[in-house]
């Protein structure tokens, strides 16, 4: 099998505002399928897969999963952006996005196209901790790892961050669904869009993929020897990490 790796960074300053997501985290429990979830949820099932984008075959116990809160319609207006409308709408950017999986990037609106929107809700300082996204095993070996090598080079440890492993996830199981390898997501855009989609704030950025390698141990000895991605691995550059394993596809997201 052919492995695959790549690296990506980026500095930027930029602070944007971030709203709470509009649904609830469930958890899953032993016999769940998709459609049991959704109908104990009263929820649309085309809304409720689009919102997390899985399949039925890729649910587990214990995995967190997110009930879409009921919804409205919205006609879009002259000079209307899909962060515009979320901010009047007092709900996040990925939420609409989730729920209009025909927007394939976040400036593909039309005057008299008709959105979906969540229902608002309030801007939470503090997200409780059942809402964070769970983090894999993989995940979390793949973090202890980095900070291993970033311990020996004499650097600070990177934070595991639930809300970027998320991301991360997200990243992962698109270039899976979509059959690509690249930084640059056909569903997303590139990661520091795709960061910023998802309510992501940072002053700086990168990313790491690799796809084929069996294990955390295997996927870091490949980036280590890549100057590329031990550049990202080291870098002073960042204070927090994001990782994601599924299918083959590994990802890994910094930022400051």
């Amino acid at each position: 099998m052919r492995l695959k790796i790549a690296s990506l960074s980026m500095i930027v300053f930029l602070m944007m505002g971030s709203a709470a997501y509009a649904s609830t985290p469930y958890t899953v429990q032993q016999n769940d399928t998709l459609w049991k979830i959704a109908q104990k949820n009263n929820v649309s099932f085309n809304t409720f897969i689009g919102m997390n984008r899985i399949t039925s075959s890729s649910i587990y116990p214990g995995q967190t999963l997110y009930i879409p809160t009921s919804s409205k319609s919205y006609t879009v207006k002259s000079g209307d952006t899909l962060y515009k409308i979320a901010s009047a709408s007092n709900v996040s950017l990925w939420a609409i996005q989730q729920l209009n999986p025909q927007v394939k990037q976040i400036n593909w609106v039309y005057p008299g196209q008709v959105l979906d929107l969540p229902a608002s809700s309030t801007p939470q300082t503090t997200a409780p901790a059942a809402a964070k996204p769970s983090i894999g095993a993989y995940a979390s070996q793949v973090s202890e790892l980095v900070n291993e090598e970033r311990q020996q080079a004499g650097l600070a440890p990177l934070t595991l961050d639930a809300e970027l492993s998320h991301v991360a996830m997200a990243k992962a199981k698109d270039m899976i669904e979509n059959n690509y390898f690249d930084h640059n997501s056909p569903t997303y855009g590139s990661p520091f869009d795709m960061m910023r989609s998802f309510g992501i704030d940072y002053t700086a950025a990168g990313e790491n993929i690799a796809k084929g390698q069996t294990s955390p141990q295997s996927v870091m000895n490949d980036w280590m020897n890549s100057p590329g991605h031990r550049q990202n691995i080291l870098s002073t550059s960042y204070d927090s990490i994001g990782v994601a394993y599924y299918q083959g596809a590994w990802v890994q997201l910094f930022k400051k």
